[in-house]
């Protein structure tokens, strides 16, 4: 099996910061992607940011400019600094990790439980 455990969540006012991070653990043969979605109450989650093995990023149009992702030497964590923080962030964030596991042929998409963000105005 694959975990992914987000930590960093809370509350903050507008224009303020967080970091999330994420730790992949279990039978992990490899890692494409990790990164993080987000879904808001009545709509439907989203894609946020995304690195791949090889340091490539993608980011949605929203959030470009305001926050990073990281993934430390490749590994199996990963980090979303989020800086100027504004109400419409506010948002259930997931862990996603594109893997393969030991024995298996084929990467699947793995998710996290998610963590509550939320920015006050």
């Amino acid at each position: 099996q694959v975990q992914l455990v987000e930590s960093g969540g809370g509350l903050v006012q507008a224009g303020g910061s967080l970091r999330l991070s994420c730790a992949a653990s279990g039978s992990i043969f490899s890692i494409t992607v990790m990164g993080w979605y987000r879904q808001a109450p009545g709509k439907e989650r989203e894609l946020v940011a995304t690195i791949t093995t090889g340091g490539s990023t993608n980011y949605a149009d929203s959030v470009k400019g305001r926050f990073t992702i990281s993934r430390p030497n490749a590994q199996n964590t990963v980090h979303l600094q989020m800086n100027s923080l504004k109400p419409e962030d506010t948002a259930v964030y997931y862990c996603y990790a594109f893997c393969r596991r030991w024995g298996m042929r084929s990467d699947y998409d793995y998710w996290g439980q998610g963590t509550q963000v939320t920015v006050s105005s």
